[in-house]
């Protein structure tokens, strides 16, 4: 009996949490869709983007005050 359960009850909750690490990996996946490709040539230094398209930041002006 590990962790002082009976056999059943501990593979049952072994079973649900790798299913449940399985989902949430599957989740992450689709949220994020990696680009699985292989670029022929290699991008220089600098060229990678890596950042999300929905999560851009947009430039705000920058407000200095006068005294």
């Amino acid at each position: 009996m590990p962790a002082g359960v009976s056999w059943s009850r501990y593979l049952k909750m072994l079973s649900a949490s790798t299913l449940a690490m399985f989902a949430g990996a599957e989740v992450v996946h689709r949220y994020y869709r990696p680009d699985l490709t292989i670029p022929e040539i290699p991008p220089k230094p600098g060229e990678l983007k890596t950042e999300l398209l929905g999560l851009k930041q947009k430039p705000s002006e920058v407000h200095t005050s006068q005294q």
